[in-house]
């Protein structure tokens, strides 16, 4: 019954709409009244994501039902070739996943003979891909697919969407298919470029290059700011009870006063000097404070950013874990929040419902409103999904607690906080003004009490400046006309200052306004911009790193339209229309390679090689007065003289604050605590052409050397592993290779030689008993663990 491929039906106008209508009708479901009507029915299949949900499922779905798991992704371009037929209307190449052989075996051998396979990958547009594949790898005459979106694992949620089966989306998938495709191009074409012009190993992405764009031009704000001095004057002042109180002067003669330095603020001093302070105008008004929207993704991971010091990526991972199902009083494991990608602040009847009453039962009538409160969406929200919250409030935190991990309970603890509180009444707060004159100058003070606590007792913004208990301070009785006594006058120097870094809350929020990336994206661009060593992140803010400033500078100036915001964010919009019916694939993906082709093959001429000549600088060679150049070699880059190979001058150097380069001054050996493993005495630290490395201070006689990462640790760290290797009972630590890159090895070298590149974890495999797995990353699935044998294929990413 498939004439076609999915492939083809989604490539090309040539096959025309009958070959569309044909696979979905081929695809479409029964009635649900034919499904759930009688037993005769033979058994079906259930096929999930995620393997941590077949429990859930499994307890509410009962003996008709088998569950099956696709961890993850099982088609997917090629690793090691584009995969993109650019002449043929980018058709992809899909591929079998290395390691999913035995996944889909596993799939094939739980459908059998099965007609009715329900297709549940997560309700998004990676779970649509996912859907579509599976479906192509089990079709079979009269077998039918159904599309079941779960977007909260609660027994009636789940009964409920296995009802009402729906259609695969052709839309939602062509939406994410030109998303690969487009990252696809961009990564595997201008990532060789990279290679060849500054250091292999690197990589562009359509999202990731603008999110170190924005760090890096803010960095370069921040370098070009100047700070102005400016200076504030605080009275302290007592009416005729307690307590004193403090007042800012603000103006002079009805204008803003600005005190630009010491000497003026001296002459204000002066000025007042023996001056009357009276109170000259008292306002009092009351401001009412609304409770924000239920959580989005973004703001859920820039509340447990700025509140519960998580990173986006750990919020994920907690909030999966969540939605996927934990045990409970209930008797097996449920899930306890509701779908955790989602742009939507949208709430069901039944939620609003439920939590009205709680309000009412916890708080009293006084905190629930008259009416729900309805949040609208901003524009450009999908809306396919509710917001986040809890699948039930009645499952309170502190009567759960016990079956939480400490993270857990955190997070949920912020979600249901933040539900409940949505649908409070609004905070009543009291805030005096108080206006001050001196002679012609103005001073002001503000206080504020809450009269009405409303959602403000349950739940604050991490944004919020004010407390429950009010803001400012707590000032006397006052009354117009009153004189005042002034008990001292404090002068005090400031300067303005720069724009901020950005740290991960801010970051997301930024990206989220812009319109750049989608709530599943926001967590794996942060992880990879540092990842791949373009910034940092020092004091929880991010700063660009010496690769990621050449980098970004190179592709601002051969790839304009990649890095430019609101071209991002259009892409965006038109992944939407996509999504929505409204644009065709095709044709939104051969206008951006139109221009992008062009930009391609400029670059390739023109792009300046930092291996070869490297970026000039503004210095000279103290050797020979030419100019000197950055280079990147091994540990990162460096400079070198323009006059190579006749002149071999090189230099690490800094940037000053203003983001110049400077040359470093050459560093003598450092002692350290580490013991040469090959002969035993002492290792030093040295500087080199290629970086600071550790080299054993018996050379020459000693030859052996390591080399440091750009954090200068060198101390192998234990990974908890004990070594695979049969009859070794030494332990995996992380080591550096000579070029500077972290992998793990056995204690026991050089008497063990097992090494590997990933990270292992101490988890066992479900699947082969495997003892432990390993980290691994990939644009497709993001961060997840894989069990090293290849064989097994096992993906866990409940815990990525």
């Amino acid at each position: 019954m498939f004439c076609i491929t999915l492939a083809q039906v989604l490539h090309g106008s040539q096959f025309g709409c009958r070959w569309s209508d044909r696979l979905f009708k081929d695809l479409n479901t029964t009635s649900t009244k034919n499904i759930r009507k009688g037993s005769h029915l033979s058994k079906s299949l259930v096929i999930v994501e995620s393997p941590t949900k077949i429990r859930t499922l499994k307890k509410y779905l009962g003996p008709d039902f088998d569950v099956a798991a696709t961890v993850g992704h099982i088609r997917d371009l090629p690793a090691k070739e584009l995969g993109i037929h650019i002449e043929e209307g980018f058709k992809p190449k899909y591929t079998t996943i290395q390691g999913k052989e035995k996944v889909i075996g596993t799939l094939k051998k739980a459908a059998a003979n099965l007609n009715n396979i329900y297709l549940a990958p997560d309700p998004d547009r990676e779970g649509e891909a996912i859907a579509w594949h599976t479906a192509e790898v089990l079709k079979k005459k009269g077998r039918r697919f159904h599309r079941v979106l779960f977007h909260e694992l609660t027994k009636n949620a789940i009964l409920a969407a296995i009802a009402s089966p729906q259609q695969l989306d052709k839309h939602k998938f062509e939406s994410q298919q030109a998303r690969r495709i487009l990252d696809r191009l961009v990564g595997y074409q201008i990532s060789p470029l990279l290679w060849q012009k500054v250091r292999r190993g690197l990589s562009a992405g359509r999202v990731q290059s603008v999110a170190v764009w924005m760090i890096c031009e803010r960095e370069r704000q921040i370098q070009a700011f100047e700070p102005r001095e400016y200076w504030s004057i605080t009275a302290q002042l007592e009416g005729e009870t307690p307590p004193a109180f403090s007042a800012k002067l603000t103006k002079k003669d009805d204008k803003k006063l600005d005190i630009p330095d010491e000497k003026s603020s001296q002459a204000v001093l002066k000025d007042l000097d023996g001056a009357l302070f009276r109170v000259e105008k008292i306002v009092k008004k009351t401001q009412r404070r609304n409770p924000l929207p239920p959580f989005t993704t973004s703001k859920l991971q820039q509340d447990a950013i700025r509140r519960l010091g998580f990173s986006a990526r750990k919020t994920m991972v907690v909030a999966q874990q969540l939605y996927e199902g934990l045990e409970s009083a209930e008797g097996g494991p449920v899930g306890l929040i509701t779908y955790m990608r989602t742009d939507s602040t949208r709430i069901a009847q039944e939620a609003i419902h439920e939590v009205r009453g709680l309000i009412k039962e916890e708080f009293g009538q006084e905190y629930l409103p008259a009416k729900p409160h309805v949040f609208k969406n901003k524009k450009k929200v999908q809306d396919a999904h509710e917001a986040v919250r809890p699948t039930s409030v009645l499952r309170k935190p502190k009567e759960i607690a016990r079956f939480l991990s400490k993270d857990q309970l955190a997070l949920y603890e912020l979600i249901w906080k933040r539900f409940v509180a949505c649908q409070m009444k609004a905070a009543v707060l009291d805030q005096t003004s108080v206006m001050i004159s001196a002679g012609p100058y103005i001073f002001q003070a503000s206080g504020s009490v809450v009269r009405f606590a409303g959602f403000m007792a349950l739940y604050i913004s991490s944004n919020e400046t004010q407390a429950p208990s009010g803001g400012g301070e707590t000032l006397p009785p006052l009354s117009e006309g009153m004189a005042l006594k002034c008990h001292k006058l404090e002068p005090k120097q400031h300067f303005t200052q720069p724009p901020p870094r950005f740290s991960e809350a801010s970051l997301v929020k930024e990206l989220e306004e812009n319109g750049i990336g989608r709530p599943s994206t926001y967590a794996a661009i942060l992880s990879t911009i540092r990842d791949k060593g373009y910034v940092e992140l020092i004091k929880r803010y991010f700063r660009p790193t010496e690769l990621g400033f050449i980098v970004n500078d190179l592709l601002i100036e051969s790839f304009p339209d990649i890095l430019n915001v609101d071209f991002t964010a259009h892409m965006e919009d038109s992944l939407d229309k996509i999504e929505e019916g409204k644009l065709d694939s095709i044709a939104l993906l051969e206008n951006f390679y139109r221009s992008f082709k062009k930009d391609l093959e400029q670059a390739e001429k023109q792009m300046q090689s930092v291996k070869g000549e490297g970026l000039s600088v503004d210095l000279k060679c103290p050797e020979c007065s030419n100019s000197l150049s950055i280079k990147i070699g091994r540990n990162g880059p460096f400079l070198a003289c323009s006059g190579y190979p006749k002149c071999t001058f090189t230099r690490n150097y800094i940037r000053n604050e203003k983001g110049r380069v400077e040359m470093s001054q050459t560093a003598s050996e450092q002692e350290t605590d580490e013991i040469c493993e090959k002969c035993g005495s002492p290792m030093v630290k040295k500087q080199g052409r290629f970086g600071p490395f550790i080299a054993c201070s018996a050379y020459p006689k000693c030859k052996n050397t390591r080399s440091l990462s750009a954090k200068g640790a060198s101390k192998p760290e234990p990974t908890g592993v004990r070594c695979p290797e049969q009859g070794c009972s030494g332990e995996l630590v992380s080591r550096r290779s000579r070029r500077g890159k972290i992998f793990y090895g056995c204690t026991s070298y050089p008497d063990c030689t097992f090494a590997t590149w990933d990270k292992p974890v101490p988890k066992t495999c479900h699947s082969c008993d495997s003892p432990f797995l390993v980290e691994k990353s990939t644009k497709k699935e993001g961060p997840h663990l894989r069990c090293p044998n290849k064989e097994c294929g096992y993906k866990e990413f409940a815990h990525s």
